[in-house]
């Protein structure tokens, strides 16, 4: 273990945005402070979309943390699943890659280990539907609409090409917006002069929401302007739908009216609802915790969990005031557990409550169309675009990272090209699309 300047030990629990910001913000404390994660990269969320729909490479979504935090000189970085906390011994349970148990003691423990994807009570839909929380799941939603369009293109049948050019969406929040207009994108401009019998810009794509609008969140502006972005993009919006079923043929839907509607689709992708994960629970139950409706953590002003001073959770694995889990709140909250650790650890210092500060939020559509609310206004079209691009461009850990992302979209907006889209026909398989060895 590497040895800090003082006898205290902090433990951070994730890798992500969160615990990232709360490592570095602690490089210089009187501490020894361990990393525990289950990656060993740090991923950035907001882009995964893209890496999916071949703009992105890996590695400008996915960075190693020991890249990132070789200059936490008081920091180790261990790769290991966390199962549990011994919240009066101040013990932190973990499992190493091989299942050996170990266990890191601690005087302040950070909990940023994130959500997961929550399919409403309906785990099964998980093998047909994959969601888009990990850099795992992005690379089976690869697989999955280009190999789509592969298919297509071999079929014989009419009935099974139109299916494959079929992609159902469930969710239309960001994820669901931006997924749904890559994939018109690609399908429009990418891939359209690349196959000879099939035509990509019929491409059908369905995005199915159980609220009335997409990005709702947004407000009715924003999401009337991406609404209507989205149908002149193409894409179907199927608003105060819910998904009743779904197979390796299609999905049902039940609409507000209680009519039920059957969609033979070759992809569906699943963007809808968020959950704590298993060890939210176990923190909840060690410590008396409570938890929200999607299983987080309720924590009190400082961000620690009432009762536990020891005790913070930052980012999306934190319930605080309603606070959406985006980038901005998970950097803000790392930074703020950090900070109050330091000063803690410093001199006793105690740090004023954590503010939020709202700095907007964003949403792609298409080449040259996003929508934007910060400034204390709501814009979206072309101006939208740019200061979206702006935005995520100061997100993107290091320069290289920057610079590889602006060439990336370089190459996609100007020359309708998508390089990073390898994938092999055991990709596109039935191993796609079941729960086999390595999927």
């Amino acid at each position: 273990m590497v040895e800090g300047s003082g006898s205290r030990k902090v433990v951070i629990v994730g890798g992500g945005l969160a615990g990232l910001f709360a490592a570095r913000e602690l490089r210089k404390a009187p501490v020894q402070v361990t990393l525990l994660d289950r990656a060993e990269h740090h991923l950035f969320p907001p882009l995964l979309y893209q890496y999916s729909t071949g703009i992105l490479s890996e590695a400008k979504v996915a960075y190693p943390l020991r890249h990132l935090l070789k200059h936490v000189g008081n920091l180790d970085l261990v790769l290991a699943e966390v199962t549990g906390i011994d919240a009066n011994e101040r013990r932190v349970l973990a499992r190493r890659p091989l299942g050996e148990q170990i266990e890191f003691r601690y005087d302040y423990l950070i909990l940023a280990a994130g959500v997961q994807q929550s399919y409403f009570g309906h785990d099964e839909y998980a093998v047909f539907a994959p969601g888009m929380k990990t850099i795992e799941d992005a690379r089976k939603i690869r697989r999955r609409v280009f190999g789509a369009f592969e298919m297509a293109e071999s079929a014989t049948d009419p009935e099974e090409r139109r299916r494959w050019l079929t992609f159902a969406l469930v969710g239309a929040g960001p994820t669901g917006v931006e997924l749904g207009g890559q994939i018109r994108e690609l399908a429009t401009k990418t891939l359209r002069r690349e196959y000879h019998h099939i035509r990509p810009e019929d491409a059908r794509v369905m995005l199915f929401d159980a609220g009335s609008a997409p990005l709702a969140a947004f407000g009715q502006k924003l999401s009337a302007l991406a609404a209507r972005d989205l149908k002149k993009l193409g894409v179907e919006l199927h608003m105060r739908s819910i998904v009743t079923e779904a197979d390796l043929q299609g999905i049902q839907v039940k609409d507000h009216e209680g009519n039920l509607t059957r969609y033979e689709t070759g992809t569906i992708l699943w963007t809808a609802g968020i959950q704590a994960p298993p060890l939210a629970t176990a923190v909840a139950k060690a410590t008396g915790a409570q938890q929200d409706r999607a299983g987080r953590i309720i924590v009190g002003k400082d961000l620690t969990v009432p009762g536990h001073p020891d005790i913070f959770v930052a980012g999306d694995m934190m319930s605080l005031d309603k606070l959406p889990g985006v980038a901005e709140v998970a950097m803000q909250a790392g930074h703020y557990a950090g900070r109050k650790i330091l000063l803690e650890s410093q001199d006793g210092t105690s740090a004023k409550p954590f503010t939020y500060h709202d700095l907007g939020s964003a949403a792609y559509i298409s080449r040259g169309r996003a929508v934007v609310s910060a400034f204390g206004t709501q814009f979206g079209g072309f101006p939208g675009w740019v200061v979206w691009l702006f935005i995520h461009i100061g997100f993107l850990t290091g320069w290289r990272n920057r610079f590889g992302a602006l060439f990336g979209w370089w190459y996609a907006f100007t020359r309708d090209l998508r390089r990073e889209r390898g994938f092999t026909i055991d990709d596109i398989g039935i191993s796609a699309y079941s729960k086999l060895p390595g999927d």
